[in-house]
């Protein structure tokens, strides 16, 4: 037996069908529809070594990215345990990060030194309000925090201040609109972008500029993507750019854990992946590690009701475990109580 498939085999011992399934998968858009305590990082950090392993990509032309610092550094250390210092010529991280790194290396193509500052929520709030007292507008009637937010929804739809300021409807909206062109010219004066201009400005330089947009997409031979039922649309045209060339692209999550609507995620991403992506092949994580039957069932019970789902029915080996028992109480605060009680 070679080396390489022994290697192989002991990647692949341990994983349940649909894991193996989905971490042998040779290639092309790959939906990894992931239930709750399903093992999907297992899944994702075994496929990055099985990538390499069968010499699909190299480390540098990986790509595996999730949504928090946390996720980001579990995920390499869980992947370093399997690939060693390979893991360090990886792009494991956030969306954001990946973004600040391509715009560190291109910003002057947008007018930006490569030195830019990034502004945080505080930084963006501090600086609308100086935006609101040039304009003359009252802080206490539109408040930077109120306004921050819609320029912040603005921009990952990937509206600039122009085209924010065609469709508004109301003089609140018309207000946005004057603030955002403002708030945008003031930052760029600055040489400054703001956390959601990390995204909003690397998809314009994919947009702009085709040979960046050819060099990444070409470098990058395999993407991964946890959580992809949380990306907005700004973080779905960036994945979709850098995924048309070798279209590598492996989606993990859960349409029925949407829950950052709020904060501009899009189920339909997930919901609509096939339709992107006409061939692609769909793995169902359904065994749970996690939880007693008990437990799924009741779960079952309610994300069956989910409008636009995909379906899924989650099972355990744990055994069906405790009944589950209902405590109806008066409000929050009783409810923390008899949890920690």
């Amino acid at each position: 037996m070679s080396q390489t498939q022994t290697e192989l085999d002991a990647l692949l011992e341990g994983l349940n069908p649909p894991q193996r399934e989905a971490v042998e998968h040779p290639g092309g858009p790959l939906l990894i529809l992931a239930g709750a305590g399903s093992g999907k990082t297992r899944v994702l950090t075994h496929r990055i070594a099985y990538v390499l392993a069968t010499e699909a990509a190299s480390p540098d032309e990986i790509l595996s990215i999730t949504f928090t610092n946390k996720a980001a550094g579990e995920m390499r250390d869980r992947a370093g345990l399997l690939v060693g210092r390979r893991v360090r010529a990886m792009w494991v991280m956030t969306f954001h990060s990946a973004c600040a790194r391509m715009l560190r290396a291109h910003a002057d193509r947008l007018g930006y030194t490569r030195q830019f500052t990034i502004y945080d929520q505080a930084d963006s709030r501090r600086l609308i309000k100086r935006c609101l007292d040039a304009l003359g507008i009252d802080p206490k009637r539109f408040t930077p925090a109120a306004l921050g937010s819609q320029i912040s929804e603005a921009k990952n739809r990937l509206e600039d201040a122009d085209a924010y300021a065609r469709k508004v409807g109301s003089f609140f909206e018309q207000t946005v609109a004057d603030v955002y062109r403002e708030y945008e010219r003031e930052l760029h004066r600055m040489n400054a972008m703001d956390f959601d201009d990390l995204l909003f400005r690397a998809v314009d330089l994919l947009r702009m500029f085709d040979e960046v947009r050819e060099g990444y997409a070409n470098g990058f031979r395999h993407i991964l993507v946890d959580e992809y039922q949380d990306t907005n649309h700004a973080q779905y045209t960036w994945l979709q750019y850098l995924s048309k060339e070798h279209r590598n692209l492996m989606v993990v999550g859960d349409p029925d854990q949407s829950i950052y609507q709020f904060r501009g995620a899009d189920v339909r991403n997930i919901l609509e992946f096939e339709d992107d992506f006409p061939d692609a092949h769909v793995v169902r994580l359904e065994q749970n590690y996690r939880s007693t039957q008990n437990i799924l069932d009741a779960a079952n019970a309610v994300i069956v009701n989910n409008r636009g789902r995909k379906p899924k029915n989650l099972w355990t080996d744990l055994g069906q475990g405790d009944p589950i028992k209902i405590r109806e109480l008066e409000d929050e605060h009783a409810e923390a109580r008899f949890v920690t009680g």
